[in-house]
């Protein structure tokens, strides 16, 4: 069966592999010229000239994306060397905050968090047992909570220390929302799946994962290298412009080089983000008949009716500078706590072989505001007071505007399955975690496993 899957990020590329795992012939199409969507590689240029293989985000996986690390391994990526692995921790410059002992490092779930909870640094007694006390009702109740909670709900009666150094923080970077805003459901289950479930492999569920390379490097070069190995085609600067039923499955009409073709699938992908897709299925829906449009311009509503929110990584260098861990995370700046990051990432101690890396630092903004310059100059305020560091030079600012769809409680997600023959992956399709690698992986995964069990159209 002919199956195109049409965009090449994390999404789109699970689903190839699974459709090409599946037996399908599959065709792999990305509009820009560059693999891995809104998790890619990006080279920025140091006040020097240096050129400097970043990306367009800083990224983190932890033990328990199973599907995610999974994915890696069958495409040939070596996990103990593409990535750093850290028990579960969130240091601040100042030596307080949660971190796992060393003596509890190898602990299986959920004694090492549990350890990493009772010896946080700057916590009182009753901050500690409040939150063990907490984590126990929650795996008690099955992480289950009313579907309008937020996460500031779930976690009421929490004294302020833990809300501020750990539930805040964790919940504005898996939801990039604050807590007040943020949905207790989605985030009682990626609690449940770091706390409580399992780990990939020997990797614990709660360690911290922390890719050594560019994201380019650290999963699609290898997965489209692996498609092209088993098979399957692969093309960058196609773009999909029109999506209409044909016989036996879909034409796609397609555009590269400032040529239009129209192809043809038995089954079709839809590995885009939530615009192009819902774009996409709006116009197929003028051309089906009145039961199957209702349908697919509903699905392209609620596709096109999700609200986003954006994330900045300020990129700058500090000459000489080594933070005292691999990851520190942020107290937010005074007077301006929107525009704070909430972590720093020391790219020269996760590259420690790049001499251009030594010195340069990743701050991560979730929830970002959308005004560059004043967030740029915030953060390096923020960053010069909170690391002690005189010299924090600017390299860049990159905002993605639409990184994730706002993860608010009660948010009705487009379902995977579309119509006969044609299925959406993403990061904001239907599932139970929020806009993650790991969301993604697992929606691309979904969709293609779809395909054997869905029907041609006549």
């Amino acid at each position: 069966m002919k199956v195109c899957v049409v965009g090449g990020g994390w999404a789109g590329l699970a689903a190839a592999a699974q459709a090409t795992q599946q037996g399908h012939q599959v065709t792999l199409i990305e509009a820009t010229r560059h693999w891995g969507g809104r998790a890619r590689a990006l080279t920025l240029q140091a006040t020097d000239g240096t050129s400097l293989p970043l990306d367009n985000g800083q990224h983190i996986l932890i033990g328990a994306y199973t599907a995610t690390l999974g994915l890696m391994e069958t495409v040939g990526v070596d996990l103990s060397q593409a990535l750093l692995d850290l028990p579960l921790g969130l240091p601040y410059p100042d030596g307080q905050g949660m971190s796992t002992p060393p003596w509890a490092a190898r602990w299986p779930a959920p004694l090492d968090a549990l350890a990493a909870m009772f010896t946080a640094r700057g916590w009182s007694w009753h901050d500690r047992l409040a939150l063990m006390q907490r984590s126990l009702r929650w795996r008690l109740s099955g992480f289950q909570c009313p579907s309008g909670d937020t996460v500031a709900d779930v976690c009421r009666g929490l004294p302020t220390r833990p809300m501020q150094d750990l539930i805040e923080p964790l919940c504005v970077s898996a939801l990039n929302l604050p807590a007040a805003q943020a949905s207790g459901q989605v985030f009682l289950r990626v609690l449940r799946d770091a706390l409580f479930g399992q780990g990939h492999r020997t990797l614990r569920p709660a360690h911290l994962l922390i890719p050594r390379q560019d994201l380019g490097s650290l999963m699609p070069a290898k997965a489209v290298d692996w498609l092209r190995a088993h098979g399957a085609t692969t093309q960058t600067g196609t773009r999909a412009t029109a999506l209409r039923p044909g016989p036996g499955g879909w034409d796609i009409t397609l555009r590269a080089d400032g040529l239009e073709r129209t192809g043809h699938a038995d089954q079709v992908v839809l590995a885009t983000s939530a615009e192009v897709a819902g774009q996409l299925i709006r116009g197929a829906a003028a051309s089906m008949t009145h039961g199957e449009k209702s349908s697919l311009q509903a699905w392209a509503d609620q596709a096109l009716g999700l609200p986003h929110t954006a994330i900045a990584t300020v990129y700058a260098k500090a000459p000489g500078a080594r933070l005292s861990a691999p990851m520190l995370a942020l107290r937010p700046a005074s007077g301006e706590p929107a525009f704070s990051a909430q972590f720093v990432f020391d790219r020269g101690q996760l590259q420690p072989d790049d001499p251009g890396m030594q010195g340069v630092l990743a701050f991560v903004v979730s929830a970002s505001p959308d005004d560059r310059a004043i967030l740029e100059a915030a953060v390096l305020a923020q960053g010069r007071q909170q690391l002690g560091v005189d010299r924090l030079e600017p390299i860049r600012t990159v905002i993605e505007r639409r990184a994730t769809f706002a993860c608010i409680p009660g948010l009705v997600r487009p379902a995977a399955r579309i119509t006969d023959g044609l299925t959406a992956a993403g990061d904001y399709v239907e599932g139970p975690y929020p806009a993650t690698l790991e969301g993604a992986i697992r929606s691309g995964q979904h969709a293609a496993s779809l395909l054997s069990s869905d029907h041609r159209l006549p």
